[in-house]
């Protein structure tokens, strides 16, 4: 099958190959595909940039991903969890700098005290907010019972990234023990949709073991799963990680970001109004990673609430991006960066779906 990029970009459905093709487009052509990218999010959505203020409450883990730095084997890190005050705190400051939305983010953990703790903190954090926060959660799998009870408790958003939809490279970056389920993986996400969560997912690219044909299935599994947002950002290798030793089969950090950028623009195409997360990574890996994924189709940004002393130790992967900016100072860089890319921040709102808006209705 032949196939021409201009005979394909005014389609909102693909088949497998020609995403397969989009993902491997190179120079103009990899610039026309984004470019219509961000032409489609403008129609469908609006050039607003939606803010989620980070909160890393906890780096202890009971899992053991290959390729996290917050693995449970990991040694050669300092291990901490956030007192209540500090994520109150971090709550009042995304209310002083007129975030809508707080994402608190942690390690996996599924015991009694964590699951109590977190369905606390979100009590308390719409509590103090007087309801005008969005809370997002991303703490990994839970019983349908317990995402019931932080659903209830006022968080209405849920990141939990599938990694990769291939359950032969999921078993490449897991390892394959009860702890590690790819059906108990897809079963939590499903578990979500169901409970009525703005669901969020997501895969890390280039990884190694990883093909242009994962990729195109992992995008026409969200499509599939019909979420409301999704988060795709670089993979990034950690020296105190078991895929370590395979970090020579990566692509080069511009390889890796610009096949971020396609994926970021072909699923903006099939899903022009879901949320996707322009991620730290990107700028991690290039100084203007940030602003490169709001062109090509992305709309959310999240900046680090953080205390300061807690960032490096929230070393899911090495150097990342902003570590020590604070929080005010990260307000206004992201203000004018914004601006050179012609966005503009959202402020003051939760800024949902517009997906899920419509498949509430």
């Amino acid at each position: 099958m032949n196939l021409e990029i201009d005979g394909i970009l005014d389609k909102h459905d693909f088949t497998k190959e020609e995403i397969i093709y989009l993902l491997s487009l190179k120079g103009a052509d990899a610039v026309k595909l984004m470019d219509k990218a961000l032409e489609v999010k403008l129609k469908y959505l609006d050039n607003y940039v939606r803010l989620r203020g980070l909160i890393e409450y906890s780096n202890k883990c009971i899992k053991n991903c290959l390729y996290c730095g917050l693995r449970k084997d990991n040694i050669n890190i300092n291990r901490y969890e956030l007192s209540d005050e500090d994520v109150f705190e971090c709550a009042r400051l995304a209310m002083k700098l007129n975030y809508g939305s707080v994402a608190l983010q942690c390690g996996e953990r599924q015991d009694g005290y964590f699951t109590d703790k977190v369905e606390y903190l979100v009590r308390k954090i719409k509590e103090i907010s007087q309801g005008t926060l969005g809370i997002t959660l991303s703490c990994g799998e839970q019983t349908e019972d317990t995402y019931r009870r932080w659903f209830a408790a006022g968080a209405h958003r849920y990141l939990l990234r599938i990694e990769s939809s291939n359950e032969d490279l999921y078993y490449k970056i897991h390892p394959k023990d009860d702890r590690h389920s790819y059906v108990n993986r897809l079963n939590c996400i499903d578990n979500l949709l169901k409970i009525g969560y703005q669901t969020g997912t997501g895969v890390m690219i280039g990884l190694p073991f990883q093909t242009t044909e994962d990729l195109a299935d992992d995008l026409l599994f969200f499509k599939q799963k019909n979420v409301a947002m999704v988060g795709m950002g670089p993979f990034i290798p950690h020296p105190d990680t078991p895929l370590w030793q395979y970090k020579d089969m990566i692509p080069d950090k511009k390889e890796r970001m610009l096949l971020t950028l396609k994926m970021i623009a072909v699923l903006r195409l099939m899903m022009p109004e879901i949320n996707m997360v322009s991620a730290t990574a990107n700028q991690t890996i290039d100084d203007l990673g940030r602003e490169k994924a709001v062109v090509a189709g992305a709309n959310v940004i999240m900046p680090n609430l953080s205390p300061e002393d807690n960032r490096e130790d929230y070393g899911i992967y090495p150097d990342k991006a902003c570590v020590h900016d604070k929080p005010e100072e990260c307000y206004n860089c992201l203000d004018i960066r914004m601006h050179t890319v012609n966005h503009k921040i959202l402020y003051k709102e939760w800024g949902d779906s517009l997906a899920f808006k419509h498949k509430e209705k």
